[in-house]
């Protein structure tokens, strides 16, 4: 896919990786680019500066996916590219076992990096499922092919979506559906906080979100199911394949490397 002349929808689109890609679409000349994040005042800051729009959106709720998407449709005929990037992270926290993290915190990874997912292509499928043709970029992480220590509930949360993601291209490829996760490591946006060398997840650099933006446009391009910004996890997704359980050994001496990591 060549995003020139495209009508694409970015959630989390007002900080971080979201914002990079709403500007970068911008630039490669998008038809429209639909900034959509909780935080609206922010979301209709980068909208003015791109020429795009702006909505007000909280992906837990599927109604407001739906009334956002349907928005676009009847206003712009079509949805081309839906980025269903929102993402949060937390940490296991005291004591550090992958138990740890609070049932509050596993729901609300589960609604934002999995159910998300699902709420955007509930509502987008039919129209892109009629017109023989849509694509869809899942914005996972590294972490859901292999994991990121001292976050259980964020691993298996970016597990779960590469899952989801998995079985969009399986489904609805013969439709005409295009899926892409996008699977980066440690990038320089809030989310790593005041963790600037990234912890385990910077082991190979942080990368910054005009990075991932530029991986993300060449994917598309290639219509890669995955994409990688870090091109290191393609190595350490074979190895993991290889030897699974010499894999896991790796992984805890990593632990046992940077302690519990202070997200």
């Amino acid at each position: 896919m060549q995003v020139q002349g495209k009508v694409i929808v970015v959630t989390g689109g007002a900080n971080g990786i979201g914002k990079a890609l709403c500007e970068r679409f911008a630039s490669e000349g998008a038809a429209c680019v639909v900034v959509a994040d909780m935080e609206k005042d922010n979301a209709a800051v980068v909208a003015n500066a791109i020429g795009g729009e702006a909505f007000g959106v909280d992906v837990r709720d599927e109604a407001q996916i739906a009334a956002m998407v349907n928005a676009v449709e009847q206003k712009h005929g079509r949805i081309d590219l839906f980025c269903s990037n929102a993402g949060i992270i937390a940490g296991d926290g005291e004591p550090w076992w992958a138990t740890s993290a609070p049932n509050e915190t596993w729901q609300a990874m589960w609604d934002i990096h999995v159910m998300s997912h699902v709420y955007a292509a509930r509502a987008c499928l039919p129209g892109m499922i009629e017109r023989g043709e849509g694509y869809f970029l899942n914005t996972a992480s590294a972490a859901g092919l292999l994991n990121q220590v001292g976050d259980a509930a964020y691993s298996t949360t970016k597990h779960a979506a590469i899952g989801f993601a998995e079985a969009l291209a399986i489904t609805h490829g013969d439709q005409g559906i295009k899926v892409s996760a996008l699977c980066p490591q440690a990038v320089a946006t809030r989310m790593i906080g005041e963790n600037k060398d990234g912890g385990t997840a910077g082991v190979d650099g942080v990368i910054t979100p005009e990075q991932v933006a530029q991986a993300v446009i060449e994917g598309l391009a290639e219509e890669n199911f995955l994409i990688l910004p870090h091109k290191e996890v393609a190595d350490y997704r074979a190895h993991k394949a290889a030897n699974y359980d010499r894999w896991l050994g790796g992984m805890r001496k990593l632990r046992r490397k940077f302690g519990n990591p202070k997200l």
